[in-house]
């Protein structure tokens, strides 16, 4: 199952400084069942045991900077010796995953009806096209307003953060998913009318006033249907795994 996995996202797509791959567990376990999240804190792995699932694929790395003890200092350390104890393993496909065609941004195209889907931002790796992001257009042009409650609406988010509503339609639609302000030159660049991502520092909404729409929703948000790309990549090329999509919401951020 993981050759499966890194063949739709191979481990030299992600970033330098990523720890994607397995972070746990003996590989030539037989799956009894895969849980699938964003993150993989204590309430995870106490799921896959509820679940009867032996295997945890996630998003974000379990083991993103290395230990140095295992003494149960925090959830990093507890999540780890809760699963060894479990004989769970932990794989995780973070940025090689959003650098694959099919991918992270491609999910959220997706999930807006986005036409005529490319990467923006690309770069070959080894022979595969690769890109940290992704522009196509929508069906008709929308308003902003329509435009932004139709991300709220798509994502679940009660508000997403704005710059000040872009006076002209908006139909080409530039996508990076998590922490993609660093693409918001390159979104510019593409022509798009607007820019979707996950987080973005205070200083970059200045200065874009009337030439891009920005709609940030929330890390967790952008990147939560990640898990359904695993569940259809096991599904077609191991179909006798049982998958379950993690029920427990491990976004850390609580809105008040």
């Amino acid at each position: 199952m993981l050759d499966a996995l890194e063949q739709f996202a191979p481990l030299p797509l992600q970033e330098s400084w990523d720890n994607a791959g397995l972070q746990l567990g003996l590989t030539e376990a037989e799956v009894s069942g895969a849980l699938l999240c964003l993150d993989v804190n204590e309430q995870i792995i106490d799921e896959a045991i509820r679940r009867g699932c032996n295997l945890v694929v996630s998003h974000h790395p379990l083991l993103f900077r290395g230990l140095k003890q295992i003494s149960g200092a925090d959830y990093v350390q507890r999540s780890v010796i809760k699963a060894l104890k479990n004989d769970i393993v932990v794989v995780s496909l973070h940025t090689n995953m959003d650098n694959a065609q099919g991918g992270v941004n491609w999910k959220i195209a997706e999930r807006l009806g986005l036409q005529g889907c490319q990467f923006f931002a690309q770069k070959m790796v080894d022979g595969m096209e690769a890109g940290s992001g992704v522009v196509g257009e929508l069906p008709s042009a929308l308003d902003a307003r329509a435009f932004i409650e139709l991300v709220k609406q798509q994502f679940g988010v009660q508000c997403a953060m704005c710059n000040e509503l872009l006076e002209r339609p908006i139909r080409k639609v530039a996508i990076c998913g998590g922490a993609g302000d660093f693409l918001l030159p390159d979104a510019v660049a593409q022509g798009a009318d607007a820019f979707i991502t996950g987080e973005m520092h205070y200083h970059q909404y200045f200065g874009y006033e009337q030439r891009i729409q920005l709609c940030v929703i929330g890390h967790y948000q952008s990147e939560q249907y990640t898990s359904e790309i695993f569940r259809d990549i096991i599904q077609k090329e191991c179909p006798g795994v049982t998958t379950c999509i993690a029920e427990t919401c491990t976004n850390p951020i609580v809105y008040l």
